[in-house]
């Protein structure tokens, strides 16, 4: 399980800061957030290289339950 999600957690990453550039270029004032499943952050984004990594790159974060389909937390 924890390959499968750090593949999932570094192919996520890089397709968030490829959209982030993308982005920026049409639209300069427009925020990208990472949608992450409740479970998946008290989990996995715990981890110290995951919090390194958020925090080099300043990534935000939708946290969110499936569930119930409701938005948890936003983390700028």
């Amino acid at each position: 399980m924890q390959i499968q999600t750090e593949r999932e957690f570094h192919t996520a990453l890089g397709q968030y800061l490829n959209y982030c550039q993308a982005i920026e270029e049409q639209e300069p004032d427009r925020i990208v957030y990472l949608a992450v499943p409740i479970e998946t952050y008290q989990d996995f984004f715990q981890l110290a290289f995951v919090q390194r990594a958020l925090q080099r790159y300043q990534v935000k974060l939708i946290i969110y339950d499936p569930k119930k389909e409701e938005i948890r937390q936003w983390i700028k």
